[in-house]
């Protein structure tokens, strides 16, 4: 059994907390009700999360700062941290979201939580027990997390990616894009969280996200790999395979794991997604290139996914191709600034670049990573300006000290 699942106890170790010489019915109804209690508090007894830390900063300048939070421990009090930290936003934000989001799909918090439960079965326990100490550390229900957390798997969306390294870029280092254009009425833009995980056990990785929500729709770990996603089904190929692991729960497991681009590859292979994708996943510090990534899952078994490398006739948008450059932008343009600035490509101008290519009127976030020297640039979208017409945040990993104790949290 992989160290990762976890122990699913039964109805049987209930029954064990009680005295066998006396059968429950035979006691007044008063010590009934006080074993009854006292049954309840050993099933919720909370996990030791004393080996664990949680510290909050607030990064950026002026009147544009994000909070970023460093959780270090295992995944329950990686969560558990993360909650309390984030509490008031979560609180916030989750349940008033959660309100919308079912009034506009037509379902109920509890057929959402019948939705995750059933792609939660398929998918990393580490990232559950996240989600159990997220629950407990921010007092808010475990159920109705489950439920924000099962929402992508029933909405459409659609990003960019773009991706450039060695003779495409002015340094040799890998950089990376990644357009989240989604719904801006759902109004998660309005609480960012950048957590950065560092477990006990895996890859340290940040997470550029929501309050509230784990999953990772792209991220980066201290490895270089990096991840991005782009949602090609639409909405009338709802309902989608809920009998698998969402994207966003399947990139923390390739955070976690993923120390090579190849070894992320193997384990991105072994798990077909919940409905079609694009992909780019990027390797700054091993291998040192990205590939490009079609997985269509409906499409069977030895179709569902294709893998481009840079330059590659084969690509779908071929001859529109370069050396050490792949991306996915939907036909939006990108192409002739690519070609234009190759080998002078850098952060400040794949931040233009980005900012060129969102879909407006959706663009929520917008991520530019530095993979080989483990920096990121972060927009969130907020009143009434989208993420490409706000400024960037600048976080080098490699300096954050959120704990204040004078060495970086990654050393």
């Amino acid at each position: 059994m992989s160290p990762h699942r976890m122990i699913r106890c039964t109805a049987v170790a209930v029954v064990a907390l009680l005295p066998v010489s006396i059968q429950a019915e035979e006691k007044p109804a008063a010590i009934r009700g006080e074993a009854s209690a006292t049954v309840a508090r050993e099933i919720f007894a909370k996990p030791d999360v004393t080996g664990g830390a949680g510290h909050r900063i607030l990064v950026g300048e002026g009147d544009v700062r994000l909070p970023l939070v460093v959780v270090r421990g295992t995944p329950y009090a990686m969560g558990w941290h993360l909650g309390r930290q984030m509490k008031s936003e979560i609180h916030q934000f989750v349940p008033a979201a959660l309100a919308g989001i079912t009034k506009e799909l037509g379902v109920t918090e509890a057929q959402l939580t019948e939705v995750w439960a059933r792609s939660a079965a398929y998918a990393d326990d580490r990232v559950e027990q996240e989600l159990a100490g997220l629950a407990d550390g921010s007092e808010l229900s475990l159920s109705t997390l489950q439920a924000v957390h099962a929402v992508p798997l029933l909405m459409p969306y659609s990003c960019s990616s773009i991706a450039a390294w060695g003779a495409a870029t002015e340094d040799g280092h890998l950089y990376q894009t990644r357009n989240l254009d989604w719904s801006l009425e759902v109004g998660a833009h309005e609480f960012p969280s950048m957590v950065l995980y560092i477990p006990d056990g895996g890859i340290p990785h940040i997470v550029p996200s929501f309050a509230g929500v784990i999953g990772a729709h792209t991220g980066m770990n201290a490895k270089g790999i990096v991840l991005s996603e782009m949602g090609d089904s639409s909405a009338k190929e709802a309902p989608y395979d809920v009998h698998a692991p969402h994207f966003a729960i399947f990139f923390r497991t390739l955070l976690y794991d993923g120390d090579s681009l190849s070894r992320t590859l193997d384990i991105f292979q072994n798990q077909q997604p919940t409905k079609r994708y694009h992909f780019v996943f990027g390797d700054g510090q091993n291998e040192h290139r990205a590939v490009k990534l079609r997985a269509h899952s409906p499409e069977g078994e030895g179709k569902w996914l294709s893998i481009w490398k840079d330059n590659d006739p084969t690509d779908e948008i071929a001859p529109e191709v370069m050396s050490c450059v792949v991306y996915n932008d939907e036909g939006r343009g990108a192409f002739p600034t690519l070609k234009a600035e190759h080998g002078k490509l850098n952060g400040e101008k794949l931040v233009a670049l980005a900012n060129q290519i969102p879909i407006k009127g959706g663009n929520v976030e917008n991520v530019i990573y530095d993979a080989t020297a483990l920096r990121m640039w972060v927009s969130y979208a907020h009143g009434d300006q989208e993420a490409y017409q706000r400024p960037y945040v600048y976080v080098d990993l490699k300096t954050i000290d959120a704990d204040a104790d004078g060495r970086p949290d990654l050393e």
